[in-house]
């Protein structure tokens, strides 16, 4: 097995804290034993990445072939023990070349492997999933002769707050494994198998995604959850929010169908309610939130130590130690025409050699000047301050947010009388609109 193959897990965890805010939720991945990983395809080469993070052991994936022969990251691509797939854009005889890839899939399998494939097909940005191939299920249904029963295939998906901003926020929900054993001893040379094992996927995929109809919905509709949820002071739990996200742009897009004027009021004033937040920088919970004396003692003092000397120390030094790295990457990745779904992985790939070339010439640096356990240290030390100071830095700006927020809202206490009386409006209007469309039944 490649050399990268069993540490990739714990690589794609690292990197993955390093770029971006993450939150794993959902069901738990099984740790032993056959599985087939499906996700949604966003962001190109860091969806793998993300999926190895959650699934905290050593996953194959499914990868274009054009990968192995791109000088830029074959090296990476070979060496985590991905397998390569061919497609028609490749050339009409490299198609034939999968009956090896799906050989070697079924043989990981059953050699109780993790897989994981993007049954999209390609990384791309729209506000919803595109339709899926079928070379997940017909992976699934070949694999049950090797394997012996219906293993489980689990749905995996990520979505971002601006997946090519640095320390922006990720969410990696897994659902539970899809249901198959019915289909399973079809197999893959049943057409209609095939078909119906795609479909669950494909639910199995929007149950753990927001598909919106365009992204300019986006805004409306996580306000709309979260006026809901501060009204109902509903707790904010990953898996029910993205469950709220679905059902409001369902109700969203039910609306549009039937053009009921009623219900475009609603969506009108609470666009007009999110943007006077915005403008104030408060968000739907502030105007439930308890701004009393009290409580703002008690939230003072579980931050206090990010007032300490050191904390700032540390913080300061890693601004300034890896100013040069964080500018140079940004400057590099510029100058490349990029996708956005493409913006992300080159950022973490360029990134990761400009900042280890850094690391390397401070370290050399600091032990020509003073010695051997100087750049030992420099070599060691260095990553561990450079992450310290970016959590603290990231901590120090959402305390700061939160105090503007609360002194913002204890000083104008007649206009937030306005915007809480606005609020619980609203969440009464939503609520009655959930009711005049309800889901469709099971």
């Amino acid at each position: 097995m490649p050399w990268l193959h069993a540490i990739f897990p714990h690589l794609s965890r690292a990197a993955a804290a390093v770029y971006y805010r993450v939150t794993y939720a959902g069901e738990a991945i099984p740790p032993t034993g056959p599985v087939l990983l499906v996700a949604n395809h966003p962001n190109s080469l860091l969806d793998p990445v993300l999926v190895a993070a959650v699934a905290r052991r050593p996953v194959r994936f499914l990868a274009k072939a054009p990968l192995f022969d791109d000088p830029k990251i074959a090296f990476l691509v070979k060496a985590s023990g991905a397998i390569p797939v061919y497609r028609r854009v490749d050339g009409p005889s490299q198609v034939e070349k999968n009956f090896d890839a799906f050989r070697a899939v079924h043989s990981a399998l059953a050699l109780n492997a993790a897989v994981g494939i993007f049954p999209e097909g390609l990384s791309h940005s729209e506000p919803a999933l595109a339709p899926l191939k079928t070379g997940a299920a017909r992976i699934g249904l070949g694999a049950f002769t090797y394997v012996g029963e219906a293993f489980p295939i689990v749905p995996v998906g990520l979505m971002f707050r601006h997946k090519d901003v640095f320390r922006t926020e990720a969410l990696v929900l897994v659902g539970r494994a899809i249901p198959w054993d019915d289909l399973a001893p079809r197999g893959m040379d049943d057409p209609e198998a095939v078909r119906l094992l795609t479909e669950r996927i494909e639910r199995g995929l929007r149950h753990v995604t927001v598909n919106l109809e365009r992204w300019q919905d986006r805004p409306l509709v996580e306000c709309a959850v979260r006026v809901w949820e501060a009204e109902r002071q509903a707790p904010v739990v990953p898996d029910d929010r993205v469950a709220r996200l679905k059902e409001v742009t369902r109700i969203l897009a039910e609306v549009r169908r039937r053009a009921d004027p009623a219900a475009a009021e609603v969506a009108a004033d609470l666009e007009a309610h999110r943007r006077r937040l915005r403008r104030l920088r408060l968000r739907p919970a502030d105007l439930t939130a308890d701004v009393g004396l009290r409580r703002a003692l008690a939230w003072t003092g579980r931050r206090a130590h990010l007032l300490l000397p050191l904390g700032a120390v540390i913080a300061a030094v890693s601004a300034v130690l890896f100013y040069v790295p964080y500018r140079g990457t940004g400057a590099l990745v510029n100058r490349v025409t990029l996708k956005v779904d493409e913006r992300s992985t080159w950022k973490l790939l360029v990134g990761l050699g400009v900042y280890a070339t850094w690391v390397v010439v401070v370290a050399a640096l600091a032990a020509i000047t003073w010695g051997p356990r100087a750049g030992l240290l420099a070599l060691v030390g260095g990553p561990c301050v450079g992450m310290v100071g970016l959590v603290l830095r990231d901590r120090w700006r959402g305390a700061w947010s939160d105090a503007r927020r609360f002194f913002l809202l204890r000083s104008r206490r007649d206009l937030v009388t306005v915007l809480q009386a606005e609020q619980r409006d609203l969440a009464e209007r939503l609520q009655a609109l959930y009711e005049a469309f309800p889901p469709p039944a099971a």
